[in-house]
């Protein structure tokens, strides 16, 4: 009796909670207001008026909602009986359905069947849970509260506008007129089967790639309506053999496809009709010249590019290609290139070259350094930057070293000028994803050490055009065609250090020697231009301005897949030529100002000084009052320094005007590797080189003894130790000290080398 007793207590007690659960949904209940679909369909324009397209939905909540009375009868029904052919008899869980799916998940030992009544999808659309066991329960819960505040029509109004149909679509509406340009009013009957095929698995049954799968499910649902009663036999075969025709893809949009998905993203609650900037017109040609520049580059391994146009009085975007077709699955045609982050090459080298000129760690008739070059990093290793074609070209002026994109005068500039100041400018300028620390970008910041995207890239280019004059894009307009007005940005730094950078970009002559003359690069009207190509040719860039717009180009892969020798200017330029002499088909632009508050003066070309009768070669540069008194900087930058003694001992016999042991250098450290297989076949040695004045006997020491020579150099075999090596002629002399010590460090990483430390 009291085992009884006991059993009855322990079963009023479940029962009570197993009500008090089942009843808790209505405390709490998902009404249809709380689910409403406030942001519908977006309608695009160009600045003219001009359709872009319409997009459909941004996600699961935002789509094309429509009363269920505007649903086609047979779609509600093949959705029906596609995916909860019970919903009309059971509450929001089937749990005879559940235990069926139990079951066979127990005897096929994985999930065959998730059993979701259209209830629980509903649940999980408005109220994403993880697919676990606990996920599952919140499913059910939210289902549950689900029915207990809206009708079964309403339930079902709002699954058929949310459920997923295929790539970005959700929902009937936006299917029908995205697949077929009908509403879902006018489905018939293999149309609507077709449809309700799509949401069972919606990747794999994707219309325009996987036709013969989803005609295969439509099968499916066609049966399945014939079982439920909804359609005879005969029907349904009818249906399943007709002829679906699917609207060509990216029907709806006309053009700037990425744009107008990206600016949908970025527009507030309640927008419906949206006034771009772009230009149909000119985004269409983009588009062509895009698809024909990578198609003519495919053979070297080229299969993706981006194009950013924009007006440089307005700041206005014109045109936005994100790739060369947004539709195409197979060549990850969504994937947006103007916001991808890559490495931009030698693209941010002009903003190093203002910052310096603006501080005046260098001067418009400084002589630069080509010539080998290696910084100390941690792990006792030293990088040693090399120009692009391997070569060095000596002392070369500020203008030439930025025109010609060479790499280790950069370098040399940006160790003077600190990576954290010249990391704090790129930030000033809006590249807001560099945001590792100095240390981390290195003095390869300048080189393209960081990650920025092209529309980071181009706004730069654009505030360069406006003399250091950061302000975002405008990309929307009011009905009137006029956009919102920005305030105007403070100028970062000098007006005129900015139009001298501008001055060096659009000098031709300048860039020829690394460029070639009438290149790709060269416009016949004033237009200043950089190039840029990352490691491994992985990423080339061009970006370059005129008085009138700015274009920024990126070509490359977006899987980082390089390139076969592939470079800014045979990659990305090609295409910037062919935009920005469509843009001046018309008229050419104005010339640029000259920069403002400086002259143009002859200087000698290879010590920045006035012309002398001893100077081979005279140009003209533009320079600071301040510069115009230039004789102690000629001899700063005298171009036989000590600086030059590496590059000297590269060009052969080279006159000097005095004695001098080009190499080794007074306190170099070598390394005898003993243990190195790659040394083991071969005796370590060094190569001694000596400079002097045409004509003159040169004889070597080394710690004292006699050293054969061949002119002015000599080879020595490698020993440990410290080593005074001398050289003298009839009248000079001249000796460094050097050491030579056993290998007692791993193996150098790729990319570094350890010349002297």
């Amino acid at each position: 009796m009291k085992r009884s007793a006991l059993l009855w207590k322990i079963g009023a007690i479940v029962a009570c909670l197993a009500a008090l659960v089942r009843l808790a949904p209505y405390l709490a209940p998902i009404r249809e207001s709380d689910i409403a679909q406030h942001q519908q369909a977006v309608e695009f324009t160009d600045r003219n008026g001009l359709p872009l397209g319409t997009v459909l939905t941004r996600d699961q909540e935002h789509t094309v909602a429509v009363p269920l009375s505007d649903v086609a009868p047979d779609f509600i029904h093949a959705i029906v009986a596609a995916e909860d052919s019970r919903f009309q008899r059971h509450g929001p869980v089937d749990y005879l359905a559940m235990a069926r799916a139990l079951v066979q998940d127990l005897r096929h030992r994985y999930a065959l069947s998730g059993a979701s009544t259209i209830t629980m999808q509903l649940a999980r659309m408005v109220r994403p849970s993880p697919a676990t066991i606990p996920g599952k329960m919140v499913q059910v819960w939210n289902a549950w509260r689900l029915a207990a505040g809206m009708s079964r029509e309403q339930i079902l109004s709002a699954y058929v506008n949310r459920v997923p149909m295929g790539s970005n679509i959700y929902g009937v509406e936006a299917a029908a007129s995205t697949y077929l340009g009908l509403p879902a009013s006018q489905l018939d009957l293999a149309q609507a089967s077709l449809l309700a095929a799509i949401p069972n698995d919606p990747p794999a049954l994707y219309p325009y790639e996987h036709w013969r799968a989803l005609k295969e499910r439509q099968r499916y649902v066609l049966a399945r309506m014939v079982k439920d009663g909804y359609v005879s036999q005969a029907q349904a075969v009818r249906a399943g053999a007709e002829q679906v025709s699917l609207q060509p893809r990216g029907e709806g949009i006309v053009a700037a496809p990425h744009f107008l998905f990206w600016l949908a993203a970025q527009l507030p609650d309640g927008s419906s009709h949206v006034r771009t900037t772009i230009d149909r017109d000119l985004q269409r040609f983009v588009e062509t010249q895009v698809r024909q520049v990578i198609g003519d580059l495919a053979s070297r391994n080229v299969h993706h590019a981006a194009v950013l146009v924009v007006d440089n009085h307005t700041r206005e975007v014109l045109a936005y290609v994100g790739s060369p077709d947004y539709f195409s699955e197979l060549q990850m045609g969504r994937n947006d290139g103007v916001q991808a982050l890559r490495q931009p090459g030698s693209a941010l080298k002009p903003f190093l070259y203002e910052l310096a000129l603006e501080t005046h760690a260098i001067e418009p008739n400084t002589i630069l350094a080509d010539v080998p070059a290696h910084y100390a990093i941690p792990g006792e290793l030293l990088y040693s930057p090399v120009d692009y074609n391997g070569s060095y070209q000596g002392p070369v002026r500020v203008r030439i070293a930025l025109a010609d994109s060479l790499n280790i005068p950069a370098v040399r500039v940006l160790s003077d000028i600190g990576v954290p100041r010249f990391l704090d400018r790129l930030h000033e300028l809006g590249f807001s994803h560099l945001t590792r620390s100095p240390d981390y970008y290195g003095l390869g910041l300048t080189l393209g050490g960081g990650e920025v995207s092209l529309w980071e890239l181009t706004r730069a280019y654009v505030a360069l055009a406006h003399q250091g004059t950061p302000e975002d894009f405008v990309t929307v307009l009011d009905a009137n065609g006029a956009a919102s007005a920005a305030p105007l940005a403070s100028r970062i730094g000098d007006a005129s250090a900015w139009e001298l950078v501008t001055d060096m970009l659009a000098d031709a002559h300048a860039r020829a020697k690394a460029f070639g003359v009438n290149s790709v690069l060269d416009m016949p009207f004033a237009a200043a231009v950089k190039t840029g190509t990352s490691s491994d040719f992985r990423d080339t860039w061009t970006v370059g301005f005129t008085t009138d717009y700015t274009v920024g180009v990126w070509v490359g892969n977006f899987n980082g897949d390089p390139m076969q020798h592939v470079s800014g200017v045979t990659g990305a330029a090609p295409l910037w030529n062919r935009i920005l002499l469509h843009l001046h088909e018309q008229r050419d632009p104005e010339a640029f100002a000259p920069p403002a508050g400086l002259r143009l003066e002859p200087i000698c070309a290879t010590t920045g000084a006035r012309p002398t009768r001893a100077c081979k070669t005279a140009v003209f540069e533009y320079l600071y009052p301040q510069d115009l008194a230039m004789s102690s900087q000629a001899a700063r930058n005298a171009p036989l320094a000590p600086i030059y003694d590496p590059w000297i001992a590269t060009q052969g016999a080279v006159p000097s005007q005095r004695l001098r042991i080009l190499f080794p250098h007074q306190g170099d450290v070598f390394v005898l590797r003993e243990h190195e297989p790659a040394f083991a076949s071969a005796a370590q040695a060094l190569q001694f080189h000596v400079s002097a004045r045409p004509g003159q006997r040169i004889r070597l020491w080394l710690n004292g003894t006699s050293l054969p020579t061949d002119g002015s150099a000599a080879w020595w075999p490698l020993r440990a130790g410290t080593w005074t090596l001398a050289a003298a002629t009839a009248t000079e002399r001249d000796q460094v000290t050097f050491s030579v010590i056993f290998d007692r460090m791993p193996s150098l990483r790729p990319g570094f080398s350890l010349v002297s430390r």
